[in-house]
């Protein structure tokens, strides 16, 4: 028999917590390390560090015309990260429903996460080899561990039904995500003062950002031990034979066969299945915009890489400003309308950076304001909205559909973003060309009406959308 999720009010007749609710918070504590160990990789590796170096080290392996030749095939150096952003997506995409029918078939999450988990802290561990001409090598360490990224969270996401009951999921949710930022914003400062002082480190610049590009790796390791440690496994029951705790076998076609079961069931309510194409649209730009600004900022505006750690770190705090900003505004205006108004604020954003005067780190950071603002909010909203259009009783099956639809489209920005700057070698033409994704998600969640998408899935009507 499975555990049942209780609520925040559990406890003994005497108002003190019972040994379940303890035991419950404990969990939840251990569960907001994962967001405390992984963001760094997005935040140091992906965001900050990764994208400059790498196109550093494909422009010195580069031939005279400016092109490397991974499997023989011709990219321009200034390129070759945002094609490998795309490979990992898409790659991604192939293993998540099968690490997903793993988990729940066997019930067993915690030897996924912990495989996943290792693997990317591993691969991100080893870009400290990534110098010289390697940019092969960082190209596949990259795939490596954004998979390995994808994998993880999608089992740390499922874990969150079983430690928090309906009414505390918010909360928990969003602890977990501060804790994220936290993190992100702690390890950014000792980059800063690492890369700022590496010649009285005795180190050279490139040594420095090989070390906080594999010191997020170690990050990685060293705290997930702590929720692999505090989450607990539950019994797993098998739908119609009632077998518990068993380790089916499962297949590759199981993931597959898994995933077509719920695109069957959200074809049943096309008014949700508006809201997450709309989703992966604009969330696609998002996306694009926080791996590659990095490489906007230090190709095309010249600005030097203690700039750019600044403008991230002024991205992580103004988010959680942004987030507490706009769920304020949410419960005034509704979910949907402040999503629609953080979309114009994106495309006013994204079209600004094409306009920005290379060379004025002021200009960049007065961007980077702009993006913090909206970023957190608009993510957090959408989840939340989502939330409203989805059947009472299929909140995992569609998360999970929502966390591989995600990953499955953020190819997307990128590709065209590298695609741009193939065509046209100028990175303003690169970065204006995301304004696409915010234009047509807008349009697309105009037409969603939330009220009575709500109601075709049983949910009550939402008082403000």
């Amino acid at each position: 028999m499975s555990a049942r999720a209780t609520g925040p009010d559990d406890g003994a007749p005497d108002g003190t917590p019972d040994e379940d609710a303890l035991a419950r918070r404990r969990e939840q504590r251990g569960w907001y390390f994962y967001d405390w160990a992984v963001s760094v990789f997005s935040t140091s590796v992906l965001t900050v560090f990764l994208g400059p170096y790498l196109t550093e080290v494909a422009k010195a392996a580069a031939d005279a015309d400016g092109y490397v030749h991974p499997l023989g095939l011709p990219v321009r150096a200034g390129s070759f990260f945002a094609y490998a952003v795309s490979a990992s997506v898409l790659l991604s995409v192939v293993v998540m429903p099968l690490a997903g029918a793993l988990a729940d078939r066997t019930g067993r999450k915690k030897p996924v996460l912990a495989v996943s988990a290792y693997v990317g802290a591993g691969a991100t561990s080893a870009m400290f080899f990534l110098d010289g001409e390697r940019y092969l090598l960082g190209g596949v360490l990259l795939v490596v561990a954004n998979v390995a990224l994808a994998v993880s969270m999608v089992v740390y996401n499922a874990f969150l039904p079983q430690i928090a009951g309906p009414a505390e999921r918010d909360d928990v949710s969003s602890r977990g995500w501060a804790f994220g930022y936290a993190s992100g914003a702690l390890v950014l400062v000792a980059n800063l003062a690492l890369f700022l002082g590496h010649e009285s480190f005795g180190v050279s610049e490139s040594m420095a950002v090989r070390i906080c590009l594999s010191s997020a790796g170690v990050w990685w390791a060293v705290f997930a031990l702590v929720p692999l440690l505090r989450l607990r496994e539950r019994p797993y029951a098998r739908q119609g034979d009632g077998v518990g705790g068993g380790y089916g076998r499962v297949s590759f076609g199981d993931g597959w066969r898994q995933l077509a079961g719920t695109l069957r069931e959200l074809r049943r309510y096309p008014l949700t299945m508006l809201f997450l194409l709309a989703y992966l649209l604009y969330n696609d730009g998002i996306q694009t915009v926080i791996t590659q600004a990095s490489v906007f900022g230090s190709e095309e505006l010249g600005l030097n890489q203690t700039t750019l750690i600044g403008a991230v770190l002024l991205v992580q705090v103004l988010a959680v400003a942004g987030a507490l900003l706009m769920g304020r505004l949410a419960r005034s205006y509704g979910a949907r309308r402040v999503i629609l108004w953080s979309l114009v604020a994106w495309t006013v954003t994204v079209a600004a950076g094409f306009a920005l005067p290379a060379g004025e780190p002021l200009w960049f950071y007065a961007l980077a304001a702009a993006i913090g603002l909206v970023l957190g909010g608009s993510q957090a909203l959408s989840r939340s909205l989502f939330a409203q259009l989805v059947p009472a009783g299929k909140e995992a099956e569609f998360f999970s559909l929502y966390e591989v639809s995600d990953r499955g489209t953020s190819w997307l920005g990128p590709l065209l973003f590298g695609l741009a700057y193939q065509l046209t070698g100028e990175y303003r033409v690169a970065i204006l060309s995301l304004v696409v994704f915010f234009a047509l998600g807008f349009a697309l969640l105009w037409r969603v009406p939330v009220r009575r998408a709500a109601a075709a899935v049983g949910n009550t009507e939402p008082g403000r959308i």
